[in-house]
């Protein structure tokens, strides 16, 4: 039981642990830019990540006889999940489209969007209380907090989804 703790087990453990958090980081990642399209970045982050659980595994399979290998391992994948999906929010990489609707301030609501730099389209609908407002509007995924805000102070009682999209032929954005 004593060789488990020694230095080197635990630095063993602990390299396997920090090579899973790049690995699965990179997965995350990966994952995005595949459905961003982004096929050349796809591809490097593919070749890295692969490099880098080729030889996490290695050091796993090799070093059976330590548990913590096993455990470093899991951790490091349950932490690069984690790890992954921070840092793909913090690049917010794309396009959400929202959905917005206004059962009263509709028009004060697109007046505020348009105002601040945002193209939007605006429908008149019916719900089931009367005439509503729905506003469709697609943002960078950055300007997202911005814009729910610019919402809820407008229309304190909007409606709001939001989908994932990725657009085919940019007019309003420049990207």
């Amino acid at each position: 039981m004593e060789n488990f703790f020694t230095v080197s087990a635990l630095l063993g453990a602990l390299g396997i642990f920090f090579l899973r958090v790049l690995d699965m980081s990179l997965d995350t990642l990966r994952v995005l830019f595949v459905m961003r399209g982004k096929n050349k970045l796809v591809w490097v982050l593919g070749f890295a990540q692969s490099l880098i659980f080729v030889v996490a595994i290695t050091s796993v399979l090799s070093n059976l006889d330590n548990p913590l290998n096993l455990v470093g391992y899991a951790a490091g994948f349950a932490t690069g999940n984690v790890v992954g999906m921070f840092i793909e929010g913090k690049l917010a990489v794309g396009f959400i489209h929202l959905t917005i609707v206004s059962s009263r301030r509709g028009n004060v609501l697109a007046e505020v969007l348009r105002d601040n730099g945002f193209p939007l389209t605006e429908i008149p609908a019916r719900g089931r209380d009367g005439t509503v407002s729905v506003i469709y509007a697609d943002i960078p995924r950055k300007e997202v907090k911005r814009v729910e805000k610019l919402i809820y102070e407008a229309d304190p009682e909007a409606y709001i989804t939001e989908e994932d999209v990725r657009p085919r032929r940019r007019s309003m954005w420049r990207a």
